[in-house]
């Protein structure tokens, strides 16, 4: 039987269902969104009722669903993968109008609020969303160290494959899956050839400025349709693009966005990195690093900041930049070294920037003050000891 761990995410959900009529959890496929619906079982104000829609059983359950739904008013109604019924929006909207109370629906999703816009426009001002990752940083076992969590990611079936074997399967069956269906039920419509081809482009571009006239000119399709593809990549939670730091600098400042892969195990695969031994001689090495590093800190800061990374054409920058409007709160450099050195463009960007913190996180290593408010420490401190008390 396979061992069931708790999630972060149920305090928040609890919390949100006992004001709105509907709650959204949202993330990428396979993350474990139906496992944290099954875990609030007994711990909202109602009993759940759950409709699974890759379920055929279940999806005919609601060929007449103002009946079927109606049926179970008195309890908290769970729809997994709402993205296959969108014509259950305006239904829900009608049926939380007519009580007006809380905790009245729990629908999951594999796309972004923006893919699922008409739940945007029916249920504006009755739905939250919870956007869920996979296991993050602060979530692990004691079984699990952080070097297994950086190369196999946080898929809970791939962190917690038995062996090495199950874990590289489970990955590339992922990985085929997505590009062979699962886009295009989210209304991708693209030669699965040409989407694994980008996906790896992709990888390959992880912790760098995307640049889409080289991937027009690599693929053969034109720069929008490159675009196109890549916001259906961001919005089914498979990767991210960070905007670059403004400010009040607004001179010689790198405009274009740089892009990660939200998930380190499915970039090791793309890249073709069999094993943590191969990563650490790949010349993918320290973006990968980096990448991971930005993925957890991306997984505590959500929406309390806005973050951007900064660089100006003429050399100087820092990896990310955690802000609140104008302000910069916290600059951050990832290195991927026992014992890091800023470049002359780290200290300019610290400079420039004004943060009222700066860091250089490392994998491991003492924390300590490199120079008067510069501070290196590993990833664990900086998300203990510093992210974690800003970010509540």
């Amino acid at each position: 039987m396979e061992k069931i761990y708790n999630r972060k995410y149920i305090s928040k959900i609890k919390e949100l269902s006992e004001y709105f009529p509907v709650i959204g959890i949202i993330g990428a496929r396979q993350v474990g969104k139906t496992t944290i619906a099954r875990l609030l079982k007994n711990k909202l104000s109602k009993s759940l009722h759950y409709i699974d829609l890759e379920l055929l059983s279940d999806y005919h359950k609601l060929e007449n669903p103002e009946i079927y739904l109606s049926s179970y008013k008195d309890k908290c109604i769970v729809i997994d993968e709402i993205q296959l019924k969108p014509d259950l929006f305006p239904l829900l909207r009608a049926l939380t109008d007519q009580t007006g109370e809380s905790c009245q629906f729990i629908i999951t999703g594999s796309a972004s609020p923006d893919m699922l816009h008409q739940s945007t426009e029916t249920l504006a001002g009755r739905i939250a969303y919870v956007e869920i990752s996979g296991f993050s940083f602060d979530e692990l076992p004691e079984s699990i160290d952080i070097e297994t969590h950086w190369f196999r990611g946080g898929f809970p079936r791939a962190l917690f494959a038995p062996n090495h074997s199950l874990f590289r399967s489970w990955i590339e069956n992922f990985i085929k899956t997505y590009i062979e269906r699962d886009l295009n039920m989210l209304g991708l419509s693209a030669e699965p050839l040409m989407l694994r081809r980008l996906w790896s482009m992709l990888a390959h571009s992880h912790g760098c400025i995307i640049n889409y006239s080289n991937l027009s000119g690599s693929l053969g399709i034109s720069i929008n349709t490159v675009k196109k593809y890549i916001d259906f990549f961001e919005h089914a939670f498979l990767i991210k693009r960070i905007l670059p730091y403004i400010g009040n600098i607004k001179k010689r400042i790198v405009k274009s966005p740089k892009i990660y892969l939200t998930d380190t195990g499915i970039l090791h695969s793309l890249l073709r990195i069999e094993n943590f031994d191969d990563l650490q001689g790949h010349p993918s090495l320290g973006n990968s690093w980096e990448g991971y590093c930005i993925n957890q800190i991306l997984d505590v800061v959500k929406d309390k900041f806005e973050v951007h990374f900064y660089r100006t054409l003429d050399g100087s920058e820092c990896d990310l930049v955690l802000s609140k409007g104008q302000k910069a709160i916290y600059t951050i450099e990832i290195k991927y070294s026992a014992a890091p050195k800023l470049t002359r463009g780290n200290t300019i960007a610290f400079s420039k920037i004004n943060a009222e913190k700066n860091f250089v996180i490392t994998p491991k290593g003492d924390n300590y003050l490199i120079k008067e408010n510069i501070r290196t420490c590993s990833l664990r401190a900086f998300i203990n000891q510093y992210l974690i008390q800003i970010s509540k």
